[in-house]
């Protein structure tokens, strides 16, 4: 059975660039499919499709189990979206854009009051519900935009690189709200460039690149496709480097490599913390005196770069929209 958010062969072209090229996603409900991928990937124009703002060029699409081409009003009423930037009116009060956009939804004027009210509270702008967003900060706006997407508690949520740009404070408190979404029941799509954000909120994660899935799973399974445990050591000067690395040649699973201006060495291993104990009593056998030691799993980082070949960077000065979507909203406003 389809999950409650669902897409099964999903094209979009602008042009003669290929954005989506069949792509499937399926989101349980309840849970966070993290959709994980660089710049120009395809992520923004995925959302646009499964929300309404793009019609697909061709497959299957569900939100909430409604058919999303079908019938769109009915998808909108069902889903929340925060996009890569705060959707906000800057001349209006934090409590009036609140207000605004739940008599947009047809709420009574009092239940939208009241909800307007609600939400300040939780998402920590009370104090400052009566200034004009105008005066937000960065964090603020963004906190009032995720606001704005739940004033009518959507079953189903779409966000798009929510925590672009935040510091780190705001980020986790952007963290700490969407894990209490999803303990209610909210189903959510997040779209992110960073690989530690999808670590810790995604139940799954989808990469995807040039506008196809490249990748799916657990943030485990993904790390071990990656490879296994290692050891990692500093050892205190560099004339202890060649017994270090006779040391770690014997106990691992392969080559030694070695970072001789940082002094570091890193083996793959098996044995988990048993094999690591046995390395520093056989370190300090042999008189090898080390800075730091340590058993180290993979990385999203890692996972990432293994399969696209490069870092996921986020560029200062790109609004992170797919490049081919960019390029149509030009074409559209000639």
């Amino acid at each position: 059975m389809p999950g409650a958010i669902h897409a099964e062969g999903l094209v979009k072209s602008f042009g003669d660039v290929k954005a989506l090229d069949g792509v499937d996603l399926d989101v349980p409900e309840g849970t966070v499919l993290g959709l994980l991928g660089p710049n120009g990937a395809g992520k923004t124009t995925a959302v646009r499709c499964l929300t309404t703002l793009l019609t697909p060029d061709s497959g299957t699409l569900t939100v909430a189990g409604i058919d999303v081409v079908a019938r769109p009003n009915e998808v909108r009423r069902s889903i929340g979206l925060s996009g890569q930037f705060a959707a906000v009116d800057e001349y209006l009060t934090g409590r009036e854009n609140l207000e605004m956009v739940g008599r947009l939804y047809q709420l009574p004027k009092k239940q939208a009051k009241s909800r307007a009210a609600e939400l300040l509270e939780r998402f920590n702008l009370a104090d400052a519900a009566d200034r004009p967003s105008k005066t937000y900060s960065g964090g603020m706006r963004r906190r009032l935009d995720l606001a704005a997407a739940l004033v009518v508690s959507p079953p189903v949520m779409f966000m798009d690189e929510p925590t672009t740009g935040l510091d780190p404070r705001n980020r986790q408190q952007l963290w700490d709200v969407i894990r209490e979404l999803v303990d209610g029941g909210t189903t959510l799509l997040l779209t992110t460039q960073y690989l530690e954000e999808a670590d810790h909120l995604a139940h799954d994660i989808c990469v995807i690149d040039h506008g196809k899935v490249i990748a799916r799973g657990t943030s485990d399974e993904l790390k071990a496709r990656t490879g296994g445990e290692r050891v990692e050591v500093v050892v205190h000067a560099r004339e202890e480097i060649t017994p270090a690395v006779e040391v770690l040649g014997a106990l691992g699973k392969g080559e030694v490599a070695v970072e001789d201006h940082t002094r570091k060495l890193t083996v793959p291993v098996t044995g988990g913390a048993k094999l690591l104990a046995e390395v520093i009593r056989e370190l300090d056998a042999r008189g090898v005196e080390i800075d730091d030691i340590g058993l180290r799993r993979p990385t999203l980082d890692d996972v990432f770069i293994s399969l696209t070949g490069h870092a996921a960077e986020v560029r200062p000065d790109d609004d992170g929209k797919d490049e081919a979507a960019e390029t149509a909203s030009k074409e559209a406003g000639k």
